[in-house]
């Protein structure tokens, strides 16, 4: 229900974001934006585009907090809870950046960072990863979580998500344009343009989302390299192979949090995440680069 609820507002956040969006550059600027020219249709695309992804991005702490019922450690209870807290801080410092809220949500075994900003970001971790792994292997995982905030790959996915929703919405409209059956004046059937522009969008939508998750992998690949350069291999390396022994199922994310997990399954084209033996490969083979010996 909750999940229900947050997905109707954000859809309503985004509705008014756009029309808000409208009638300010128009009164602003003095521009009256017209769809059924090319740049009008640009500009709305641009807007529809990134008013979701924007939003989603400032709302993501929040909203992962909530529906993942992560609490956030404000004073340790345990002796887990601190060296958590004192790991997460050290890892930070030692990549340069702010240190992170720090917080723990029962669930499988995975972590994973958000927030809209580095000095606005969020580290998150079950309780049964400290069931399944040991301190450094823990270490290993959170180094690479903080690696995403390092990256500042909150923001790049939501700049990449934005552009590929933009070039949807604009392609879809163009090319129904010029399918769509035209009246004497040389106006296109508004239901036949609807019908065209829904197909293009949703056939659209396959191939961008196949992008995306291309570049959800790089970073993946990415912030394990990152882990390995602030804590050293082991960590990140046995704490993977462990995770790759546990049945899928068993280990995935809600849908939203996916790209920003340890670990994410669904076909190799559609996954958020890299195969956990290509990721052991590049783990190596980063570690051989920084003169480990492994």
């Amino acid at each position: 229900m909750f999940s229900i609820i947050m997905l109707i507002l954000m859809n309503v956040a985004v509705m008014a974001s756009i029309y808000l969006s409208l009638f300010l550059i128009e009164m602003i600027f003095g521009v009256k934006i017209d769809p059924q020219s090319v740049t009008g249709l640009a500009i709305i695309a641009v807007i529809i585009g990134f008013s979701g992804s924007i939003i989603s991005l400032l709302m993501s702490k929040w909203m992962a907090i909530k529906s993942m019922r992560v609490r956030v450690i404000e004073s340790p209870q345990s002796e887990a809870e601190k060296w958590l807290v004192e790991t997460t801080y050290k890892l930070a410092d030692k990549a340069g950046i702010p240190r992170p809220e720090v917080g723990i949500f029962d669930g499988p075994p995975n972590a994973f960072a958000t927030g809209p900003s580095k000095s606005n970001s969020l580290v998150a971790v079950s309780t049964s990863l400290f069931d399944l792994m040991d301190l450094n292997e823990i270490e290993g995982v959170i180094a690479h979580e903080i690696n995403h905030i390092k990256n500042g790959d909150m923001i790049t996915m939501t700049l990449v998500q934005g552009v590929l929703n933009s070039l949807v919405f604009f392609v879809s409209r163009i090319i129904a344009n010029i399918l769509a059956p035209k009246d004497e004046e040389g106006n296109p059937n508004p239901m036949a343009y609807m019908a065209i522009s829904f197909i293009l969008e949703m056939v659209l939508s396959i191939f961008a989302t196949m992008i995306a998750m291309w570049f959800s992998r790089y970073r993946e690949y990415k912030a394990d390299a990152g882990a390995v350069k602030i804590d050293g291999p082991d960590g990140i390396y046995f704490a993977l192979a462990k995770l790759g022994k546990i049945p899928k199922e068993k280990l995935s994310l809600p849908k939203e949090m996916k790209a920003f997990g340890i670990v994410g399954f669904i076909s190799e084209l559609f996954s958020s995440h890299p195969p956990i033996e290509k990721r052991l490969e590049n783990i190596k083979k980063v570690a051989r680069e920084l003169g480990y010996n492994v």
